[in-house]
């Protein structure tokens, strides 16, 4: 049966690293690229090739000017044709730059081949200029579509954060705090550093175990192999990015790097957050989580940051606004994460947003988004009165 692994990233180099390590360490291994930047010119140009070079070059045509959707009619049969040779064990799928992991995960899934690994490779110089880069996609020439309204910050942070397993770059010019931002960021991805020693160059970095070997056995497989191979999720790791349940950073402070976790069990005032929000995205690098608006407060609001930008969207209801009948149509996932919050009076609702950057001003920070609280008196009000606060939000959210 043959594996598909998905690499991709914003961090070209590092990425045509990781995508070469696995060509030389894996036998009758293969990879298929689709090369978005020709979309202009109305074409996506498909190559595949194995470690000796270039098998196969063609060109699919584009599907409602959407460079992504031509990609992904293409993908699934190619990745058939090179399961039916019976001679391809792994095909690796490099994705284009600003193509994101997840869509392409789902894709491949759902026409019935194997997905056994997501990698996502980065350059640890690189990761803080990224996620402070508010520039477009369309600017840099990076859009996938005529309607690509995607930046460079947050485009790099779902790449870097929906993937378990991060193929960094040996990169001499990255220090301490790099890393460190690296870590505090994805904290439970494992990190494989890739070089172009041997054929087997790729390594945990310090203080993270290799692990057992699982998947295809192989002769003498490196890490980067076995991470390739050792299976992969999809229903779990949409789960892990859904704002209700996702798997935030926990708090951490090291190398002058900080991720502060800020949990409340008290909503927003609609006015004072908004007038807030600029200096609150701006505190951090990268902030994301789940929050509540007193005039909203069945719904579960999603907060994502990054590059000085902010999307706020609403994510449903929180499970304590739905019927007892409903909860059996939640998510088991779902449940379990709103069980841990949960609170005697308003359930499942309340602030959950996570801040991670160098030089982050902790203590400024809690005050600030404190003070955007509700009083002890406009809380003791109750939900009629909140209902009635001025409705702020209602641009950012396209009511």
């Amino acid at each position: 049966m043959l594996s598909v692994v998905i690499v991709g990233g914003l961090h070209a180099d590092a990425r045509k690293a990781a995508v070469a390590r696995l060509l030389a360490d894996v036998p009758a291994s293969v990879v298929l690229h689709h090369d978005l930047a020709t979309a202009a010119a109305g074409t996506v140009v498909r190559t595949v090739r194995d470690a000796s070079g270039l098998l196969s070059a063609a060109e699919t045509p584009l599907v409602n000017d959407c460079a992504c959707c031509a990609l992904r009619e293409d993908l699934v049969p190619e990745l058939r044709r090179i399961a039916d040779d019976g001679v391809t064990r792994l095909a690796v799928v490099e994705l284009w730059d600003s193509v994101e992991p997840k869509a392409m995960a789902e894709v491949v899934t759902a026409g019935g081949l194997t997905v056994t690994g997501v990698i996502t490779a980065v350059d640890p110089a690189l990761v803080l200029p990224y996620l402070g880069n508010g520039d477009d996609l369309a600017e840099r020439g990076l859009a996938a579509a005529a309607t690509d309204q995607r930046t460079i910050a947050d485009t790099f942070a779902r790449q870097l954060e929906y993937a378990p397993v991060l193929a960094v770059a040996d990169s001499e010019e990255a220090d301490d705090e790099d890393h460190e931002l690296l870590a505090q960021l994805h904290p439970t991805a494992r990190r494989i550093l890739i070089d172009t020693g041997g054929p087997a160059g790729a390594r945990p970095l310090a203080g993270q175990a290799e692990g057992p070997q699982r998947g295809t056995p192989l002769p003498s497989p490196g890490p980067l192999v076995r991470a390739a191979l050792a299976g992969f999720d999809v229903e779990a790791a949409a789960a892990a990015q859904h704002p209700a349940c996702a798997l935030l950073p926990a708090d951490a402070d090291a190398h002058g790097v900080s991720t502060l976790v800020w949990h409340r069990d008290r909503p927003f005032h609609p006015e004072r957050l908004y007038e807030a929000l600029e200096d609150i995205t701006c505190a951090a690098a990268r902030s994301r989580g789940r929050f509540w608006l007193a005039d909203r407060p069945d719904t579960l609001l999603h907060w994502d940051a990054a590059g000085g930008a902010l999307c706020v969207e609403s994510a449903g209801p929180w499970l304590a606004s739905l019927p007892d009948a409903a909860w059996d149509m939640v998510p088991p996932v779902r449940r379990a994460a709103a069980a841990l919050d949960w609170h005697p009076e308003h359930g499942d609702c309340c602030q959950h947003l996570v801040f991670t950057s160098p030089a982050l001003d902790r203590d400024g920070l809690e005050r600030l988004l404190e003070s955007c609280l509700l009083t002890d008196t406009e809380y003791a009000a109750g939900r009629t009165a909140w209902k009635q606060l001025p409705p702020a939000f209602d641009t950012l959210l396209e009511v």
